[in-house]
């Protein structure tokens, strides 16, 4: 575990990405390392189960990197919700709303520290996801507000999983919308850019890491 409780520089991009414009000049938040991720703006969204992303959010990103390890290896660390904390540093908790494998209409409940800004005075943020569409080993689609006292963001975020020579192609696509992410879309388009490779870098490293 020691390896991924490392990445600090994870956990400010991951922080930035939830606190979004609110604490943008607090923050300073960091960049993902060099080569974490491969970020584009496709012409087309990605989809689980024939649904994507909010078309109308106007705070929306996607990209992508090759994890070297196994798909078993990377599917089981990203749908092992409650073990989100044992490898990404900003996820302070997280708890299944239900039991057994993830699927269709799971729900969970995570927090995340929400440093100090002029919008709320609460200590975390509170997010509760619900899975819409999943696909074992190849998908997964949720939606969800991330919510403190005085601010509301509602997320999209839907995940795809390939096998390719070596490893596992992942690609991930996420919109936002609410107020204060709507007052200024490229800072907050900027800040979920981070947020987005911070995560995937923590996937990668984690499962690598479980291939040595």
């Amino acid at each position: 575990m020691s390896a991924t409780r490392s990445s600090t520089r994870g956990t400010g991009i991951r922080t930035a990405l939830l606190t979004l414009p609110l604490a943008l000049g607090l923050l300073g938040a960091a960049a993902a390392p060099a080569g974490a991720a491969t970020a584009h703006r496709p012409g087309s969204s990605l989809t689980c189960g024939g649904a994507g992303v909010d078309p109308d959010a106007p705070v929306r990103h996607r990209t992508e990197a090759v994890i070297h390890a196994p798909l078993r290896t990377v599917w089981r660390l990203q749908t092992d919700v409650a073990r989100w904390p044992d490898w990404q540093a900003p996820v302070r908790s997280a708890e299944r709303l239900d039991g057994g494998p993830l699927r269709p209409g799971s729900a969970f409940h995570w927090t995340t520290p929400l440093p100090p800004n002029p919008a709320s005075a609460d200590p975390v943020l509170e997010i509760t996801s619900t899975v819409r569409q999943l696909r074992p080993g190849a998908c997964i689609r949720w939606t969800g507000p991330a919510v403190a006292t005085g601010l509301r963001i509602d997320g999209v975020h839907v995940w795809n999983f390939t096998e390719v020579p070596g490893g596992v192609l992942v690609r991930t696509e996420e919109t936002h919308t609410g107020p204060q992410v709507d007052a200024n879309v490229p800072a907050a388009t900027d800040i979920l850019r981070q947020g987005l490779e911070g995560w995937l870098h923590d996937l990668k490293t984690a499962a690598e890491a479980r291939t040595r």
